[in-house]
């Protein structure tokens, strides 16, 4: 049996009338920078997540980067975050001159431990950055609290939770501002790069829409420093034929991780849903002993997995000089040396899941 990681070809399947239809439409008009298909495409996405924003850019990391931009954070500024996430979270910060300074993870859900969050604001703190990891979004209510008292600004980075929902509210939609990620491997994919910032802040959605676009406010004219960010036309075209079944796969994958949960809970630690919060499972991640014999036994058996992060951020060389060594986090360290993510898509029938299953049970018996 061929058991794909993230089965692209059948979701195309599926969907290549309307995907097809929408791509031909922008190579009949031509407007490959800015056209029509990215201002639908902006409208629907922030009706679906329920904010008066959407602003479509060229990918997730870009996103981070022009939320940053938007607040004026820059050489000197602190913005706080998870030291348990993809490498762009850290790099934004870095990237603009500002110091990333991490806060450990709660080990129920790997997001930022709201506990631990005042502790390590300071003076110089700008922002706050949790990350939605896994596809379940971080405690909003009591990360907002802390900021609130601090005068701070939140932005998620929701490159793995779009479409997840927080106490009744969805992703993207509980902070200052929201970013994800249109990744091809995101729960909303599109054919390439793309991503998106989302705000109810007037001021603040103007500011991006115009850092996005070299800065300018109108043709040739430009107030500020900004940055080739947009998102192309053909994949907001592709992102608004995928739109309108998003809901069914969203329903999908939360099957789909609650059936691998019941199935595995007797063998490995699976995901902890936190009340109030759903998943909707950009990676079905379990954690276990012996991660790398067990990989082996599973690629053996043509199972692919794949770890998401063997390495937190503090541990990264590029971050080295912060002067935070093994043991300055020790629960996303623990994390880190023992989460494997196995198959995950909204068309992983059960039969492939239950092959799956059992490698697994082999795997670690």
């Amino acid at each position: 049996m061929s058991i794909n990681f993230i089965d692209l070809k059948a979701q195309y399947k599926h969907l290549k009338p309307a995907i097809d239809a929408r791509i031909q439409t922008v190579l009949d008009h031509g407007q490959y920078i800015m056209g029509p298909e990215v201002a639908e495409l902006e409208t629907q996405l922030a009706a679906f997540v329920g904010v008066k924003h959407a602003i479509g850019v060229s990918d997730g990391t870009m996103a981070l980067q022009i939320a940053l931009m938007a607040l004026d954070v820059g050489p000197g500024d602190e913005v706080v975050t998870t030291p348990f996430t993809f490498i762009a979270t850290g790099e934004m910060i870095a990237l603009l001159g500002a110091k990333p300074v991490f806060v450990d993870i709660d080990p129920s859900t790997y997001n930022l431990d709201p506990e631990l969050l005042e502790a390590a604001i300071t003076p110089r703190t700008k922002a706050i950055i949790p990350v939605s990891l896994y596809g379940q979004c971080a405690d909003f209510d009591r990360i907002n609290a802390v900021a609130a008292r601090h005068g701070l600004p939140v932005i998620e980075d929701g490159a793995q939770s779009f479409g997840a929902s927080y106490k009744g509210r969805r992703s993207c939609g509980l902070s200052t501002i929201g970013t994800t990620s249109f990744f091809p491997s995101k729960p909303l994919g599109c054919y390439g790069d793309g991503g998106a910032c989302f705000t109810n802040d007037d001021e603040l959605a103007r500011r991006m829409r115009q850092i996005r676009l070299h800065g300018q406010d109108r043709r040739y004219h430009h107030p500020v420093v900004g940055v080739n960010g947009r998102i192309d036309t053909l994949q907001a075209a592709i992102l608004l034929a995928k739109l309108p079944t998003f809901a069914d796969e969203l329903e999908a994958r939360k099957r789909i991780g609650a059936r691998y949960s019941s199935l595995l809970q007797d063998v490995a630690r699976v995901p902890q849903i936190a009340a109030g919060c759903d998943c909707v499972y950009a990676q079905y991640t379990v954690e276990i002993d012996r991660r790398e014999a067990v990989q082996a036994a599973l690629k053996e058996a043509g199972v692919p997995t794949a770890v998401h992060y063997p390495v937190p951020l503090n541990l990264q060389p590029v971050f080295s000089h912060l002067g935070l060594p093994e043991g300055s986090f020790p629960k996303a360290e623990a994390a880190a040396r023992r989460v494997m993510s196995l198959p995950m898509h909204p068309f992983l029938d059960e039969a492939t899941q239950d092959a799956i299953v059992a490698a697994v049970k082999r795997a670690l018996a």
